[in-house]
């Protein structure tokens, strides 16, 4: 039997853990039998729930897990019983990806998690059985069959992109080389022929695809091979050339450091922190400073642009 890929694990230990605190108490054989697990598989993924919880990562910010007399009990941490207040975006991300855990086998179909994601899609006004379709960053098989299939067959093919470093939409010829998924998203490597250069997409961002005709790029073989070894899989690849800036971070704002890649990271002291990272494109600079607000400032190599784009949103509110 395959090992399942870290990805199956969270899902798998996503739907345990409301189940189990559900419960109250189940046995350890309740609950292998229900999500298909040997008994050293469920105590190993108990174990990385004690590592979970949030900064600073003292006791009571992190999940308890109990197993005694064959029976198992999870609590969670203080700070899960604090309201949270969401976007209508995040609130449907979240309707989402809660309809995503509700198919692992073993969820419960009508307990906590499925009674929430009720309630919070009746006051979003969408139904959870149709939150997948409609949450931003869904991908439809449909077009990741036809970007495969275009690199199989060496195919070029047009495509309508959302750039969002950029916040502009265009159309480009790509030869597609990879389809893979990184860090929860799909992404096509592909030689960029507006660009002439190797780029990546996300695949969500690809409003419509048409493959052409023709086979992919112009000239001899040699030229088509050096493009696809120049094609790269990752999620980031920066150059010497793009720009830098350095950011000072309050404590909640430590999840930059998580979610994208820095180059140098130092302790300021009481949680506070001071990183460099690559800031290839201003609109997604400008984005980034707004989500930090007060949380975060630019130090070196912003020129003003958060607060620009701060006074253009302000400039909207004032103009409504």
């Amino acid at each position: 039997m395959p090992r399942p890929s870290a990805d199956d694990r969270l899902r798998r230990l996503l739907a345990v853990v409301p189940w189990v605190v559900a419960a109250e108490g189940p046995t350890v054989e309740e609950v292998c039998a229900r999500f298909d697990l040997r008994e050293d598989e469920l105590l190993a993924e108990l174990d990385t729930v004690f590592l979970c919880g949030v900064h600073p990562f003292t006791p009571d910010a992190l999940i308890d897990v109990d197993i005694e007399g064959g029976r198992v009990w999870i609590r969670y941490a203080d700070y899960f019983s604090r309201p949270l207040r969401l976007t209508p975006e995040e609130g449907l991300q979240l309707v989402a990806a809660g309809a995503a855990l509700l198919a692992v086998p073993g969820a419960d179909p009508e307990g906590p998690l499925a009674r929430g994601l009720t309630k919070l899609a009746a006051v979003l006004g969408v139904e959870v059985a149709d939150a997948l379709d409609v949450e931003l960053g869904t991908v439809s098989p449909a077009l990741l069959d036809t970007l495969r299939a275009a690199a199989d067959e060496r195919r070029s093919v047009e495509i309508d992109y959302y750039a969002y470093g950029r916040d502009a939409r265009t159309r480009r010829v790509v030869d597609p080389e990879a389809v893979y998924a990184a860090d929860g998203e799909w992404y096509l490597s592909a030689w960029c022929h507006v660009a002439e250069a190797p780029r990546r997409f996300r695949v969500d961002r690809i409003r419509s695809t048409q493959v052409l005709d023709r086979a992919e790029g112009d000239g001899d073989g040699a030229a088509r091979q050096r493009r696809r070894e120049a094609v790269s899989r990752t999620v980031f690849d920066p150059s010497p050339e793009d720009p830098r800036v350095v950011l000072e971070l309050e404590p909640q704002a430590r999840w930059v450091v998580e979610q994208y890649p820095v180059e140098d990271v130092e302790e300021l002291g009481g949680g506070r922190l001071r990183v460099r990272l690559v800031a290839g494109e201003r609109a997604w600079l400008e984005r980034l400073l707004l989500r930090l607000g007060r949380w975060g400032k630019a130090v070196e190599g912003a020129d003003g642009v958060g607060s620009t784009a701060a006074g253009r949103v302000l400039a909207r509110y004032v103009g409504g």
